[in-house]
């Protein structure tokens, strides 16, 4: 698919709306203009410039989406000199990056299947008021930009923070509140869907945390409505991707001499017999069909994948069967140990099913706490986790360059998910760090990471208010049919239509 720039918009657009009483306004037409769609974005005196720009052909050769999205925090925008010698601003914060997934990924959903063009999506923070997050702000600006520019896009989407104050829910708190809330919840979607929660909370109950959703998405519909106006004015049309034309002849062909292999493959507990299996069938299934189509052999490769899928999600769907035999509510089983290792402070290893994770726990001074160096107000913290995923876990061979986005990802959501019943600096006076070690990855490593820092942090004598553990919760979904799925595994994820991540005490939930 070609994607021609769009030609330069002179005119000037100014939107007025409010969120929490706030002023939000969007500009468009005015800076940025060579990219596919800017936008600039004022909440407050929070202002934040995203822009989306598209390569002009498709990438060749992959079988991924190739969005890229960047979170520039500027040291300008609260009147800051960068520190060191250097004087600038360097490699993305964890602040920033997590921003930066934020962003992706209510949006990463929303484009065409088969759209393999390259797509940069900048979100630049220009100004920082401190009861105005930004990172909700460049979620909308990341809409705007993309909605109003030729990218093919099924949006808008908004997003918000709920906030939960002597029990009555809140929209985008300020510093003040947030310091009191009792939950802090990120919620995007678009007018008709909720399309990413991610946040913590002090072991709030099940219901309480769905009527937070609900209440988010009736101020996302509004600020979605909001968008539509603008897209109505100045919104460019779209560019038509055409998914590529499969043979009918060949997915006839395939479905009936591969079927019964893949659906014999995929039955399989153990994950690299699964694997071997699956590889092998696919094998047998593009030779043979190489003989009557020699000239066709990524159109076979795409039928099989898609078939695959369609095997994995049939079972679950009609069968209330999953690839190892589980039922669907029926988690793998799990084994714990604590004091693995005999000189850390504290060690705990978590294992269920087929993934497998070692956490550490290391007690210092106060004085070795981590000092935020961002965009709001100068903090610190006392509880630090940190998420590794080495390639040997899913039996890769990689370089290792430190952690990546998902990682720091990983690492943030397990320590969201403890730190409600980490006791105060008063009762226990000590900074603590937790590292999670992921020594084996069949799906749900994130949670398991929570389980074991919850059995390190026990063994290092640190007194937690409550236990605390997590699990990953798939949704396969055709038409009206559902199946909810518990406990995922890597296949399950890979095929299915929701990874939602819940940790939380027998009282309630700490982090989604």
């Amino acid at each position: 698919m070609h994607l021609e720039r769009k030609e330069e918009v002179e005119l000037e657009k100014i939107y007025n709306t409010q969120i929490a009483g706030r002023p939000l306004v969007i500009e468009t037409g005015k800076v940025a203009k060579q990219a596919n769609g800017a936008a600039v974005v004022r909440y407050g005196d929070t202002v934040v410039l995203v822009t989306a720009t598209a390569s002009k052909d498709p990438r060749e050769g992959i079988d991924f989406f190739p969005l890229t999205v960047d979170y520039e925090e500027k040291q300008y925008a609260v009147g800051k000199i960068p520190g060191g010698f250097i004087k600038r601003e360097g490699r993305a914060t964890e602040a920033a990056t997590l921003s930066a997934r934020l962003i992706d990924r209510p949006i990463r959903p929303l484009f065409p299947k088969g759209f393999r063009n390259d797509l940069h999506v900048v979100a630049t923070i220009l100004s920082v008021e401190k009861d105005n997050a930004p990172g909700v702000t460049a979620i909308i600006g990341a809409s705007v930009a993309l909605s109003i520019s030729n990218i093919p896009f099924s949006g808008p989407v908004a997003a918000v923070i709920v906030g939960m104050l002597d029990g009555e829910l809140i929209i985008n708190p300020t510093v003040e509140q947030s310091a009191r809330s009792t939950m802090h919840l990120v919620v995007a979607g678009t007018s008709e869907a909720i399309m990413m929660v991610e946040g913590g909370a002090d072991e709030i109950p099940e219901n309480r945390m769905v009527d937070a959703i609900f209440f988010a998405h009736e101020e996302i519909k509004k600020i979605c409505a909001f968008q539509d106006q603008i897209i109505a004015e100045v919104g460019v049309p779209k560019t038509e991707v055409k998914a590529p034309e499969l043979n009918p002849e060949i997915d006839a062909a395939i479905r009936e001499y591969g079927t019964s292999l893949l659906e014999e493959a995929v039955k399989n507990p153990d994950k690299k017999s699964r694997e071997a299996d699956m590889d092998k069938a696919q094998e047998d299934i593009l030779e043979h069909l190489l003989e009557q189509y020699p000239e066709e052999e990524k159109q076979i490769k795409t039928i099989i994948e898609k078939v695959q899928k369609e095997v994995v999600r049939k079972m679950i769907l009609e069968q209330g069967e999953r690839v190892d035999g589980r039922q669907l509510k029926e988690i793998r089983p799990i084994s714990c140990e604590v004091g693995y290792l005999p000189r850390p402070h504290g060690s705990g290893l978590f294992t269920r099913g087929q993934t497998q994770a070692l956490s550490v726990t290391t007690l210092g001074a106060i004085s070795e706490e981590q000092i935020l160096d961002g965009l709001g107000i100068e903090e610190s913290k006392r509880y630090i986790h940190h998420y590794n995923f080495p390639p040997y876990s899913t039996g890769e061979v990689k370089p290792m360059r430190g952690p990546g986005r998902r990682e720091i990802g990983h690492g943030a959501l397990a320590e969201r998910a403890l730190l409600p019943v980490i006791p105060s600096e008063e009762d226990f006076p000590y900074t603590i760090r937790v590292e999670s070690e992921i020594l084996e990855s069949n799906g749900s490593s994130s949670m398991a990471s929570v389980c074991g820092s919850t059995l390190s942090l026990m063994h290092a004598g640190v007194p937690i208010k409550a236990p605390v553990s997590g699990i990953a919760m798939g949704l396969v979904k055709e038409g009206d049919r559902f199946a909810i799925l518990s406990d995922i595994q890597g296949i399950e994820d890979a095929l299915g239509d929701m990874d939602f991540k819940v940790t939380g005490t027998e009282t309630g939930v700490t982090a989604l």
